[in-house]
């Protein structure tokens, strides 16, 4: 999504909701909406097939540390 569309998203999503942004919430709501979109993309883009099933249960484990 380009920044206009988040904005105007997230003007539209606030107005249906009835809720009020404040001017200086304003610039983290938008950067946590991009934040999500672009993992959304991310998600949309692993290819499925009509096989794939969800899964029955998510356990979500630490990430690997890596050296420095």
């Amino acid at each position: 999504m380009t920044p206009s569309e988040i904005e105007a998203y997230v003007d539209a999503s606030a107005a249906a909701l009835g809720l009020k942004l404040r001017p200086d919430h304003r610039p983290g709501v938008l950067r946590y909406f991009a934040l999500a979109a672009e993992f959304a993309a991310l998600v949309e883009a692993v290819p499925l097939s009509e096989r794939d099933e969800p899964a029955l249960s998510f356990a979500p484990v630490s990430p690997r540390e890596t050296a420095q």
